[in-house]
């Protein structure tokens, strides 16, 4: 592996000793049928099970694969770590079920010739969301609606885990971030809007995954805590 690969997918794991096998095992077919250069950087998130332990053994017959440990919980720090401590002249955050399939990467990569951040939306054209409960997609849609009226206007789906970034891009929001719980996503393109960089969203085809991690009612109450702690940041000049 060249020291800077092409791409560098960064993916958060907490307790995912079950579901990240298949999901790697996806990943590694697909990315050892491409011609560039890569690595996956899995961000064990504190977990309690094996997910270390897991990544570990795979990694033995994987040079590309490579773990890295942190002990504070939250998605929005191991994202941090794991694009900071990226090689890749672009870096592909990914959640740990891939919910979206991993050929659809490839629209993203083609996107960041043109922009600093691609952004996987499952709302509007093109887009496609598989066995979702639509209580769910509900608390999806007003969490945006609240989103797009105190921070980032315009964005249809700012929680799909699945975004690309430029190493441009990288370098200005990741040392930024303060948001260590699931609204980081929100600061992230506050920070991208905030710094003049260009962004795209990317329809996708997404296959809900029920995640006994995720407590819908307290976690999106948490996560407009996280939005309206970016707001303050701003109105406070904490992001220069």
């Amino acid at each position: 592996m060249s020291e800077r690969p092409h791409l560098s997918i960064v993916i958060p794991a907490y307790n995912e000793q079950h579901r990240l096998p298949a999901s790697l095992e996806r990943l590694r077919e697909y990315l050892g049928e491409r011609r560039y250069g890569y690595e996956v950087v899995v961000v064990d998130n504190a977990s309690t099970d094996a997910t270390a332990a897991m990544v570990q053994q795979t990694a033995e017959g994987w040079p590309q694969l490579r773990l890295l440990s942190i002990a504070e919980r939250g998605k929005g720090i191991a994202v941090k770590v794991g694009a900071l401590e990226a090689k890749g002249e672009l870096v592909m955050l990914c959640d740990a079920d891939f919910s979206m399939p991993a050929d659809q990467i490839a629209p993203f990569l083609l996107l960041l010739e043109q922009y600093d951040l691609a952004i996987a939306t499952r709302e509007g054209v093109g887009s496609k969301r598989v066995g979702e409960p639509q209580y769910r997609h509900l608390m999806g849609r007003v969490f945006n609606g609240l989103v797009r009226f105190l921070a980032v206007p315009g964005f249809q789906d700012t929680q799909c885990g699945f975004k690309g970034f430029t190493r441009r891009s990288v370098e200005a929001i990741f040392p930024r971030l303060t948001v260590h719980g699931f609204g980081f996503d929100v600061e992230v393109l506050y920070l991208a809007r905030r710094y003049g960089l260009s962004v795209v969203e990317v329809p996708i085809v997404w296959f809900y995954q029920a995640d006994s991690r995720v407590d819908p009612w307290r976690d999106t109450l948490r996560m407009l805590g996280d939005v309206l702690r970016v707001r303050w940041n701003g109105a406070r000049g904490q992001y220069g």
